[in-house]
Parts: C-alpha cells; structure tokens; sequence
C-alpha cells in the first residue's frame, strides 16, 4: 500500500545486510565530516553490544599537524572513549593551497596516505575506514583518480569505506553505492540579528542524525580539550521503540563519559502518517518538548541534540512559536542541532546560523540491497 505524505518509521525488525558499502559525502555544506564520525560511532556501539568488535581507521588528507579542525574534538572523544577500537592518521601540510600551490611535499604527503589506505583495506584488519578529505585530493590531482578507484573497487566485501570532501570526481561518484551531498542554505535573519548556535539538518539524503552524533562527539571532545564538563543532551522524537543500533551507540558514549551524556526519546513504536495522527503522539511529542525547553532555558547544556524535531512539527504535532521563542532565547553558549526531513520547511528554519540540507544522489537501498545495523539504522 502507498501512502502520501510525511511518514516516519520507527524501530522495526528487519534484516541487516553483511556487505560493505562505498559511501561519498560531499557538496560544500557543513556535516561531511561529522557524518563520516556519526557512523563510526555507530558502527562502535554495534561492536561492543555484540561478540565482534569493530575497529575504524581514520585516515585524513590534507590536515596535517599545525592547525586545529573542527573535527579534532570528536576525534579525541573517541579515541579516549575506545582507544583500542581506533586508528587515526593524519597527512599533508597545515595551510590551505589551490592547485596552482601544490608542492612536492604536497604530493608525497598524498601517496604517503594512499599507501597507508591500500595497506589498511587489503588488510582486512578494519571493518569501517574514513578517507577524510579523499575527494579534494582527487580533484586536486595529487593520486590518480583511477587508481584510487581500481582499489575501491576491489575492497574486501565486508569493509565500509566512506570518503568525504569537496570536488568527488564523477569516476568515483559512479562506483559510489550512496552519495550524499550537503548543500549549504543561508537565512539572512540569522545573520542580520547575529544568532549563533542553531544548527540544521535536512533533506533526503543520508547524514542527518549521524552529523548530529558527529556532534556530540566533539562537544564531548572540547570540553575534554579545556578541562571542562561539556554536557549533551540527545532527545529523540518518533522513535519511542526498540532496536535502534543509535541506542547501542548511545549507551557506548554514556558507559565511556557518563556525566556528560544525557538521552530522551519519545513518541510510540509505529509510523506516524499525515492525517493518521492518535492522541498518543500529540502527547509524547508535547512530552518531548517540555522535557527539550527546559534543558533550552537551563543553560546546563553545551550542546542539545533535537532529533527528528522537523517531522515531528510538520506533522503538526507540536506548534512552532514556542519552538521559535524557546530558541531566540537560548544561552549563547549552548548549541542546538536540529535534524530531519520535512515536506514543509517550518518557519524556525529562518534564524539557523547553519542549515544543511542532505540531497541524495545515490544510495544502495534504491538497489534492494538490506540496510545494515550500525551503519544506516
């Protein structure tokens, strides 16, 4: 049966694909990287609520040391949380460069990571490896494009590789089995009235909640930095069952830093169609936002985590002024990530100092093939 509309699916019973997949973040919206590190997070919880472990590789292009990324926060939170479970390299040199300033060293520094990459995926030591940064190195010319691309190809069936960065070349967008782009939007009110710290992410393709994980890793990770307490709040609407492998991500975070991590969730164990609405889910959601306004207000957070908070108003199940007024007068220091896809953009979208919509060119589920536990659910 088809149906029209906003729907959103919660925790059901379905099988897991065991094949790795290539996947290709890019575009030049915010969250390529903090997607990549949303996964792995996942991909860790998995390993350590089951009997196989999953150990990631973090390799990165162009971020040499000598300069700080945003990214390097979350890093660190991971690597303090699961030291044994990761692996990070970095490569290149610290300043930006175009192509008319690409160096020997810049070369070297290239094929140095490559090499590192074509050991680790023939390895078969890795069951997830992050080619951070892989897509400008393409463009830029510094590795043969169909090089990189014969060994993608030829990767271990098992392994999940994920390359990010602007610039993906179209020879490996075509062998990509989901791409992803982030296309940044800009809402003049934001800036005009200087609101800082409302982040969100939309549209329909992969990279929403696992940039809003991403997140929380680097919360997580700066206050470690700074010797302070950056405390998260990740609070889920719509998905009030059981069996989402974020939850076993969720619980691998708060076992590693238990004071720092607090999780809601809400909403009941269906799809919640337009126009099927129950009573129960104009409840739970109302549940959620009094429970998301108050942590707002409370300034105790560093940054909260409002999950599938677009499709829930959009489904009209909670009324946007309050959202509205509720983030105008947030603390300066507290950060709100916004996630989910919506049919009708609500109105709060226009005071977010960074949107991100997620356009989805490809993805294997489009093929048939089985999403799998930790990476895509």
């Amino acid at each position: 049966m088809t149906r029209a509309g906003i729907g959103i699916q919660t925790a059901q019973a379905r099988p897991g694909r065991v094949s790795g997949q290539l996947h290709v973040y890019d575009g030049t919206g915010k969250g390529k990287s903090q997607a990549a590190l949303g996964v792995v997070l996942r991909s860790i919880g998995l390993g350590i609520a089951s009997a196989w472990p999953t150990r990631v590789l973090l390799l990165r292009f162009l971020k040499g040391p000598g300069r700080t990324y945003a990214e390097d926060a979350a890093i660190e939170a991971l690597q303090r949380g699961f030291p044994h479970l990761i692996d990070q390299v970095r490569t290149g040199r610290a300043e930006y460069f175009n192509a008319e300033q690409i160096t020997t060293f810049d070369r070297q520094e290239a094929q140095r990571g490559w090499d590192i990459a074509k050991g680790a995926i023939a390895s078969g030591l890795y069951s997830v490896i992050v080619l951070d940064e892989l897509n400008p190195v393409l463009d830029l010319g510094l590795l043969p494009v169909d090089e990189v691309v014969a060994t993608l190809r030829r990767k271990p069936d098992h392994l999940e590789i994920i390359a990010t960065g602007r610039g993906a070349p179209p020879a490996l967008l075509q062998i990509a089995d989901l791409h992803s782009e982030m296309r940044p939007l800009v809402h003049p009110t934001a800036h005009q009235q200087g609101i800082e710290g409302i982040e969100i992410y939309t549209g329909e393709g992969k990279g929403k909640s696992t940039s809003a994980l991403g997140k929380a890793l680097q919360a997580i990770g700066t206050g470690i930095s700074r010797d302070q307490s950056h405390r998260v709040l990740i609070l889920q609407w719509l998905k009030g069952g059981r069996g989402y492998t974020e939850d076993a991500a969720i619980a691998a975070l708060k076992e590693s830093y238990p004071h720092l991590v607090d999780h809601q969730r809400c909403g009941r164990d269906a799809i919640v169609w337009r126009g099927q609405q129950q009573e129960i889910d104009y409840i739970e959601a109302e549940r959620g936002w009094e429970i998301a306004r108050a942590a707002i207000a409370s300034g105790l957070y560093k940054t909260i985590i409002l999950d599938e908070l677009n499709p829930t108003v959009d489904l009209e199940l909670l009324p946007v002024e309050s959202i509205i007024q509720s983030l105008l007068r947030k603390p300066r220091t507290t950060e709100i990530i916004i996630t989910g896809r919506c049919k009708n953009p609500p109105s709060y979208f226009d005071i977010a100092s960074v949107h991100s919509e997620m356009i989805c060119h490809k993805h294997y589920a489009e093929k048939g093939i089985d999403l799998k536990r930790g990476v895509d659910f």
